[in-house]
């Protein structure tokens, strides 16, 4: 161990605040669901075991997830390579069972990815030409893209898509060039291009690489009064019941559309669509600025982080948890597609708040320790 009392100082208690926080706000959105009070008890007992876990996280120096970054990033690509021997849920091969919990590989493999480009990149960091060629950049579009493409096998569009933020972020505090963001841009308007070039003319090749249920989500996305309960009916009901909170909500005594089962996965993807109907637009903005504030401080830390590892590793986690917060609550308001991806922190589901809560442990991990370090 290596806890000192000058590190407990050190400690950002504004995060742990924060934290407690959304612990009331997943409580009360899942309680609020059709799911009601069980499953809402059920995550709180996650969140006991999250705090453990975090607890457990801030004892040992961060330079050991330096040396252990490649063994765990091998280590969940052996976990998402085995989850295909599964049996489908949902039709999607993402969980391990385990008895009474189910447990998703893609949650740690976030953290294990992070970890394994910030190493990479640390490695580099002393280099002013680390990213002069284009070509340099491949390694590390290698590390995000073998797990992004198991997880697309699955298929799991919706995490898929979160690591291509953390890559985003790393790579901005990794000091890439301006002209390699126009080249990757240009790689991603060619591929849209493309993509809608096969939809005009050919359509049997355009649904083998997008699955019917992904171009729906789109085009109902776009307008979902095309079958209002149908295909559109997520997003219908969630926008009739965001709307029916108006400023101060209905209410947590109140029954609402969540509570009577309009609202579909209410508990998780559709939390916030709950949390607003009952809080009204104050909850859902004082719920917002308790996540501003979380980005904010680990921002900070990146800033203050003393080595180049701990700043590349609070990077990923920003850009993670920016895009699945910006996704989640975009696709209930009709900014975004819908998606699979959870709320962090307030959305049912062990896998996900358990890997959340070690990923903060070592963001605090790195803003605890300031120290100059040397990694050899």
């Amino acid at each position: 161990m290596d806890l000192e009392k000058r590190h407990v100082k050190s400690i950002d208690w504004t995060i742990i605040l924060i934290l407690i926080g959304l612990c009331a706000f997943s409580y009360l959105g899942i309680s609020g669901s059709a799911s009601g009070l069980e499953m809402a008890q059920r995550q709180v007992i996650w969140y006991v075991f999250g705090f453990i876990i975090l607890i457990g996280t801030l004892l040992f120096d961060y330079r050991i997830f330096y040396n252990l970054s490649y063994v765990l990033y091998v280590f969940g690509l052996i976990l998402l390579i085995g989850v295909f021997q599964t049996e489908a849920r949902n039709n999607a091969t993402s969980w391990y069972n385990l008895g009474p919990i189910l447990f998703q590989p893609s949650e740690p493999m976030k953290l294990f990815t992070i970890l394994a480009v910030a190493r990479f990149m640390a490695k580099k960091a002393e280099d002013p030409d680390r990213f002069y060629y284009f070509y340099q950049l491949i390694p590390v579009a290698a590390f995000v893209g073998v797990p992004l493409l198991l997880i697309l096998l699955q298929p799991d569009l919706g995490t898929a898509m979160v690591y291509t933020g953390m890559l985003a972020t790393m790579l901005i505090v990794g000091g890439i060039r301006m002209k390699h963001v126009l080249y990757l841009g240009g790689i991603i308007g060619s591929f849209f291009a493309g993509m809608t070039l096969l939809y005009e003319y050919k359509q049997d090749i355009f649904f083998k690489i997008i699955k019917p249920y992904q171009w729906d989500r789109i085009v109902f996305w776009m307008d979902p009064d095309l079958e209002p309960m149908g295909r559109g009916f997520q997003l219908k009901q969630a926008l009739i019941s965001i709307g029916s909170g108006q400023l101060f909500g209905k209410g947590i005594n109140t029954p609402t559309q969540a509570s009577f089962g309009w609202v579909p996965v209410g508990e998780s993807d559709f939390i916030f669509t709950v949390i607003a109907e009952r809080l009204g637009f104050v909850g859902a903005g004082v719920l917002m600025i308790l996540f501003f504030t979380m980005i904010y401080r680990m921002i900070r830390i990146a800033m203050e982080a003393k080595d180049p590892f701990g700043s590349y590793v609070v990077a990923g986690v920003v850009g993670m948890l920016t895009f699945q917060i910006f996704e989640n609550i975009g696709m209930t308001i009709q900014l975004m597609p819908i998606t699979g991806i959870p709320l962090p922190f307030i959305s049912y589901g062990g896998s996900s708040l358990i890997t959340n809560f070690l990923i903060i442990g070592v963001v605090l991990n790195i803003g605890m320790r300031k120290d100059k370090l040397r990694f050899d």
